[in-house]
Parts: C-alpha cells; sequence; structure tokens
C-alpha cells in the first residue's frame, strides 16, 4: 500500500482475551499431527464455505492526523449462486466513498476476499511456517496457538502472516491476528498494519468468519492518517451440499500409557 492507498488489513483494537490454560503442551511429534489435522479440517471447512451463500459489509472511516473524522468507505454484498448453480458476488450497497486521506486498491479487494477471512487449508500450509506458541483461551474457547508466515511470495498474491487460535477439539479456527503481505514494488510506500477476525460455529458445523475488526494510524512518508475497519460476514444460508466434513480422531496431548505385558 501506497500513500493514499489503504490496505483492507487494518491494525486491530487488543482485544485482551487469551489466557493461559490449564492444560499440558503436546510433545513435538503430537505437534505435527495437530498440523496436519487443522490442515485436513480447514480443507473440509473451505470445500463447504463454497456451499453458503452470506452478507459481507465492509466499512471504513478515515481520521486526520489533528483526529478529525474525513471520508467514509462502505460496501455490502451477497454472495449467492446463479440460477444454473455458479456461485457469485452481489453489490446491495456501495454509497460513493468519500476518502480523501486514502484510497482502496486491488490489493486491498484480495485482503478483503480472502486474507481478512483466512483459511489455512492442507493445499496453502506448504507455502507457510508454522510454529507451535503454546495453548490459550479465546473467548473462553481453549485452543492451540501458532504462529505462521509464508516462506516465500508470488508477485500478485496476498498472504497472511500473524497468530492463528485453534479450537482444541474441533481443530478449526476460531480466531486470527496478523496483517496482510506480499511483494511490493521498489520504493512504494505502503503499510499493511493488523487486523483480528473471530470466527463462530454455524449449523453446530463449521467455524464460520463473522466479524473483523481493525484501528490504526497509518504512518505514510507525508501524513500519519487513523483509519477503523469493521467488517461483518452473515446471514450464512447452504445453498446446496454435496460434501461431508469430517474430523480426523482428536488428538490425546498426554496419550495413556499402555498396558504392561503380562507374562
Amino acid at each position: 500500500m501506497h500513500r493514499r492507498i489503504l490496505s483492507i488489513a487494518l491494525l486491530a483494537l487488543a482485544s485482551g482475551i487469551a489466557q493461559a490454560a490449564d492444560k499440558p503442551d503436546p510433545s513435538a511429534g503430537e505437534v505435527e499431527k495437530i498440523i496436519g489435522s487443522f490442515a485436513d479440517n480447514e480443507s473440509a471447512f473451505a470445500k463447504a464455505r463454497e456451499n453458503y451463500t452470506y452478507r459481507q459489509t465492509a466499512k471504513i472511516q478515515e481520521f486526520d492526523e489533528g483526529g478529525a473524522p474525513g471520508g467514509r468507505f462502505e460496501i455490502a454484498s451477497d454472495i449467492v449462486f446463479t440460477n444454473d448453480g455458479k456461485r457469485t458476488e452481489r453489490i446491495v450497497r456501495a454509497p460513493a466513498p468519500t476518502l480523501h486521506l486514502i484510497q482502496m486498491s486491488p490489493a486491498d479487494e484480495q485482503d478483503l476476499r480472502n486474507v481478512l477471512p483466512f483459511v489455512l487449508t492442507s493445499k496453502d500450509i506448504a507455502n507457510y511456517h508454522v510454529r507451535y506458541l503454546g495453548r490459550q483461551s479465546a473467548d473462553e474457547i481453549p485452543c492451540y496457538v501458532f504462529a505462521v508466515k509464508p516462506k516465500s511470495m508470488e508477485q500478485g498474491k496476498r498472504y497472511f502472516t500473524g497468530q492463528i487460535w485453534f479450537d482444541d477439539r474441533d481443530l478449526m479456527i476460531v480466531k486470527s491476528y496478523g496483517r496482510s503481505t506480499g511483494l511490493l514494488k521498489k520504493g512504494s510506500d505502503e503499510q499493511f498494519p493488523k487486523f483480528e477476525t473471530y470466527r463462530e460455529q454455524v449449523d453446530g458445523k463449521y467455524w464460520f468468519p463473522t466479524y473483523t475488526i481493525a484501528n490504526s494510524t497509518l504512518h505514510f512518508k507525508d501524513a500519519s492518517p487513523r483509519v477503523r475497519l469493521s467488517v461483518k460476514y452473515e446471514d450464512y444460508k447452504q445453498f446446496k451440499s454435496e460434501t461431508k466434513i469430517t474430523f480426523g480422531d482428536q488428538v490425546d496431548p498426554k496419550p495413556a500409557p499402555k498396558d504392561p505385558k503380562k507374562p
């Protein structure tokens, strides 16, 4: 993001919800199994999510360096299916933007669609370094916490770097905190501040992104405007389903010892 170009991934308000959980950490071998299991589950979720309609509403408010509110940006779109079953995006509300300190870019649109509601599938995980950090609770949900960052990047693609919280029972993402990243043009004045995305269970099965929040001062070369972002994902409804999500066996951090052999 260069001057006057806003990355849709912005600095999140500190939530302070993560608290240490009173459970033992898994061994190194068990961590590898956990990583494989949550990648498989995220793959199944990504496939299942393709059968859901929902509404996504993004709002941005800018503030000058003195704190005075400036322009706004808002777009609401429905992810729906056409009569012949093809998935498409339909804009339902898009007032004329009044931003003048910042502007949206194609990279922002990619972030909005793919990075803020981050999904780490079996296909994508090979492109990321994944490191176990420990156990914490997110909204009282016991979780495994991992740090992730891309191993390498391709021109034109957007990536996530930060931390992810996995429910230690379902082994699916319930929270992500980090920023979007990608290859930048030489000499560009770009920033990609942090955002925070939360998921909730829908239909008692899957953990779906439900909202993203961010609040950050962006320090460009010639100005430092502040921006506030909110994105809501709501009204999830299943359109069709030819897939069934299944979870692997739960990983026991401390497996019970085997019975001693009888003489």
